[in-house]
């Protein structure tokens, strides 16, 4: 699911509510951080306390706005006080939803057995990526891993695979699914909205390892094809 040569796993930690997190999370080399919008979120921030903690972003690192079926009037302000937010959605949100605000976004797929991705993505074309997570009760992701198994190939747009991710577990995620990007908020956590500066380290250095163990794959693979 990459584009062909492997790439550098890209990183986002999401549910950022505190300057200790947000300065552990882009020390550890993230290349995105989640704000969540969402009232009925255990890390919901308001967009004052957003563009407070954006104030310590440095250059490179995009903040992620992540909605749940919010109203317009929210996104647009958002937009407007945070000029580089990239936008994502977790509701119910239709494509011209989506477009309206004229500003990249990504888009929350619910993966299920009877759910077809490849529609999904072709009916989001103007993402900039689509976001894998559990289907689970409620909106938002669910900390949950789901089956892998069920990402088809041949998906129309990047990758975020989400869901349950941690340092235990990400190697294997990005091995399996060779994802854009992967995600988490949950699987660094030592309570809903803290994040454990540890674990952070940890899953960042689990996805470089992954990228480095592909690439090692790669180059044997291209050496025994040149031999073939």
């Amino acid at each position: 699911m990459g584009f062909g040569m492997i790439q550098r796993t890209r990183i986002k930690i999401c549910g950022i509510t505190r300057e200790a997190d947000l300065e552990v999370a882009v020390q550890s080399g993230a290349d995105a951080l989640g704000f969540v919008f969402y009232d009925k979120s255990p890390r919901h921030v308001s967009l004052d306390r957003a563009v407070e903690l954006v104030r310590h972003l440095p250059p490179f690192v995009t903040p992620v706005g992540l909605f749940v079926n919010a109203h317009p009037a929210l996104i647009e302000e958002a937009c407007e006080r945070l000029p580089t937010l990239l936008l994502q959605f977790h509701g119910d949100e239709t494509p011209a939803a989506c477009e309206c605000y004229q500003r990249p976004y990504v888009r929350a797929a619910r993966m299920a057995a009877d759910f077809d991705l490849l529609d999904f993505a072709r009916k989001f074309s103007t993402a900039q990526a689509v976001l894998l997570d559990a289907h689970v009760d409620g909106y938002g992701g669910g900390g949950k891993v789901f089956d892998w198994s069920l990402i088809p190939s041949g998906v129309a747009r990047p990758v975020v695979l989400s869901g349950g991710l941690n340092p235990a577990n990400v190697i294997d995620g990005v091995r399996h699914v060779r994802p854009w990007a992967v995600d988490v908020s949950s699987g660094v956590e030592v309570a809903k909205g803290i994040k454990d500066p540890a674990l952070i380290r940890r899953f960042c250095a689990a996805v470089r390892e992954a990228d480095e163990l592909q690439q090692v794959q790669q180059t044997a693979q291209a050496s025994q094809d040149s031999q073939g």
